[in-house]
């Protein structure tokens, strides 16, 4: 029953994935999509982006983090397997709390570095309009998804300097 109520609580913030599908951008008072299509996040602004070199090189790097899917994947199958395995294995009980608490930890620290690695990947794209608006124009302008979803506030961050 513990299991069901962890996997529930892990995977209720799926529906927060479809946020970044329906930003829109405002350029030159009309809205255009940002992420047309389901496969390339940002290419919507590609066409004004790639105007300038800096801003290009920002959305170029914004997309090909975004690519880079397999370490999540292959992390996250590892949890499920020795969840699924605590369930199977003919283990004693102690053996089996471990197997399903690693799993569990292991899915719940491979979500967190996922969303963590997200949202720092957004600023590579909060650069590229930036870098955009201060050399060209029409002016894009971000609609502010915020205030529709206060709750997704989660994040770790670590900063270094030498």
């Amino acid at each position: 029953m513990k299991f069901l109520i962890i996997f529930s609580i892990l995977f209720s913030h799926a529906s927060f994935a479809n946020e970044a599908c329906s930003r829109i951008a405002i350029i030159n008072q009309q809205e255009v999509l940002v992420d047309p299509s389901s496969n390339r996040k940002g290419e919507g602004l590609r066409y004004h982006l790639e105007k300038d070199e800096v801003a290009k090189f920002y959305l170029n790097e914004y997309q090909n983090t975004i690519e880079s899917n397999l370490r999540p994947a292959i992390i996250g199958t590892a949890g499920t397997g020795l969840i699924l395995s605590a369930f199977i294995a003919n283990a004693s009980d102690k053996n089996r709390k471990v197997l399903l608490l690693s799993g569990v930890a292991t899915i719940l620290i491979n979500f967190l570095i996922d969303k963590t690695i997200d949202s720092s990947n957004e600023k590579n794209f909060t650069r590229a309009i930036e870098e955009y608006n201060k050399r060209q124009f029409p002016k894009i302008y971000l609609q502010d998804n915020e205030k529709t979803n206060p709750a997704q506030s989660i994040m770790l961050e670590k900063n270094w300097s030498f």
